[in-house]
């Protein structure tokens, strides 16, 4: 549809630009859900993004590559192996990312002792805003494209995939999208209920499964692969239900008394006082702040 454009002489991608969109907008979404908060560290919260935009990065590019592992295994393979790597690396998988971002979002909150089902509900509604951009930036490159259809979307001249053009398809990336922008609001909508810690991450993961299973029957490429009667992220999406389920279970149903739920907007946690520069933070952090002042 439009892959690239021209600034100043300079070829720009406009998924990267959707990227660079999405990543503004999810600040502004956080800024405007927590700007009256005290519950949190205001250090973490910038952290936490920077590890998990590389742990996103790894999970997408690993996955895609388990997707694509039969070209780089094929015997035509070794004979232009550079082409063979570049090729079963070439792309991200969405499900990847958002595993191997929480994963690491898990460890680093582990290994900074903080909690980490507090700063997940507040990342959670920026996961579908931020992949609303990133689908747009799709539509735009022509790729996760959907299938033949009586209405949508033709492509002409589109060299990155070649498949699309001049054929009349679903815009399955723009859909995806806009029911991205619901789950975010729907997630906006119940962080005003001060659900239990975690609550939200667990309803994302299975409102987004479902959402993603169905859309699914809807793609037109077949990429990512098919095991049995469903493609490989029909599967990755049943587990994501299964997780989400099981984290309601636990924080509701099986450990109900271990979870607390969201502290009312303004009040600060107990054994922490707020400051205006960093957030909840401990008193002794305060004291040492002041020491090397």
């Amino acid at each position: 549809m439009l892959p690239f454009i021209e600034f100043w002489g300079i070829r720009i991608s406009m998924y990267g630009v959707c990227v660079f969109l999405g990543i503004v907008f999810s600040g502004i979404l956080i800024h405007l859900n927590t700007k009256k908060r005290r519950d949190f560290n205001y250090i973490q919260i910038m952290n936490i993004p920077l590890f998990c935009a590389a742990g996103a990065f790894i999970g997408a590019k690993l996955l895609y590559f388990i997707t694509r592992l039969n070209i780089f295994l094929s015997a035509k393979a070794w004979e232009n192996f550079l082409y063979s790597f570049t090729e079963a690396c070439g792309g991200m998988v969405f499900y990847g990312g958002l595993f191997g971002g929480v994963l690491t979002a898990y460890i680093y909150c582990r290994l900074a002792k903080i909690d980490f089902n507090l700063y997940a509900d507040i990342y959670a509604p920026v996961i579908p805003l931020f992949h609303a951009f990133g689908r747009i930036g799709c539509f735009m490159a022509g790729c996760c494209y959907g299938v033949e259809s009586s209405w949508g979307v033709v492509y002409h001249n589109e060299y990155l995939a070649p498949p699309v053009n001049d054929v009349t398809r679903l815009p399955i990336q723009l859909i995806e999208a806009c029911l991205n922008i619901i789950i975010m609001l729907i997630l906006v909508l119940l962080d005003k209920k001060r659900l239990k810690k975690g609550s939200l991450l667990a309803l994302y993961f299975i409102i987004y499964a479902v959402v993603r299973f169905a859309d699914e029957f809807f793609r037109g490429d077949v990429i990512r692969g098919y095991f049995l009667f469903l493609s490989t992220s029909q599967w990755i999406s049943i587990i994501a239900l299964v997780i989400g389920i099981y984290m309601l279970l636990k924080r509701y149903v099986l450990n109900k008394d271990k979870y607390e739920r969201r502290l009312p907007t303004g009040e600060v946690p107990n054994g922490y006082v707020y400051n205006r520069y960093a957030g909840a933070v401990l008193p002794d952090e305060i004291k040492e702040e002041s020491r090397g002042e």
